[in-house]
């Protein structure tokens, strides 16, 4: 991999660019917090090659939801559980507004 590559990789939000450490300092939480919301499987983190859990910011981000629930008084499998709702809803909306595209810009044809 080159330098190139490798800097590329710094605007993948799917790439476990960061350690335990440095997540638990970015969401202002613990790590055991974060090994809470993996045991819960709310988001698996990656492994590096000698074992240590690596994050992407996509995962940062559900997990700061997950906690910004748990600061708000919700249980943690409760907030995990509600943060994986959240996300299904989501997806089901974006494809139930897919389709609705798909099918009003079909129906014009259709009745011509």
């Amino acid at each position: 991999m080159t330098a190139d590559d490798s800097f590329s990789r710094l605007d993948d939000d799917d790439y476990p660019a960061y350690t335990m450490g440095r997540a638990a300092e970015m969401l202002g939480t613990t790590q055991g917090f974060l090994r809470a919301i993996g045991e819960a499987r709310l988001i698996t983190p990656l492994r590096s090659a000698g074992g240590h859990r690596r994050y992407s910011r996509y995962q940062l981000r559900i997990a700061a939801r997950a906690r910004e629930l748990v600061d708000q008084g919700t249980p943690i499998e409760a907030a995990c559980r509600i943060v994986i709702l959240e996300n299904q809803l989501e997806e089901a909306q974006r494809i139930n507004a897919r389709h609705r595209s798909a099918a009003g810009s079909a129906t014009p044809a259709a009745a011509a």
